[in-house]
């Protein structure tokens, strides 16, 4: 498996796709797929059974999965950024290639 380089509580932004340019915060990343959730981005409409959970049914909006590919980490002055890994005092950090400081 390989190491992926957006988390999930990063900030990042579209750059690809249907979405592209809206931005958002990570929820939940799919490691085994290459996919994450990102809050309030790709929302698509499901239509639901009445249940115990939900008595009325009906349609409901919820977001979606988007390929880690077409996603970009955003750094805390809001640019995009690349992600490298390295060693900093025997710990392996997360650093911007842009701005060269760790996330």
């Amino acid at each position: 498996m390989t190491k992926l380089k957006i988390k999930t509580g990063d900030t990042v932004k579209v750059i690809a796709g249907d979405h592209k340019g809206s931005q958002g915060t990570v929820t939940k990343v799919f490691i085994a797929k290459n996919k994450a959730i990102v809050e309030g981005v790709n929302m698509v409409k499901k239509h639901t059974k009445p249940s115990a959970q939900s008595p009325q049914g009906g349609i409901v909006e919820k977001e979606a999965s988007i390929q880690i590919s077409n996603l970009s980490l955003l750094t805390s002055k809001g640019e995009e950024t690349r992600v490298g890994f390295r060693i900093e005092n025997g710990k392996k950090v997360r650093f911007s290639k842009k701005s060269n400081e760790v996330i």
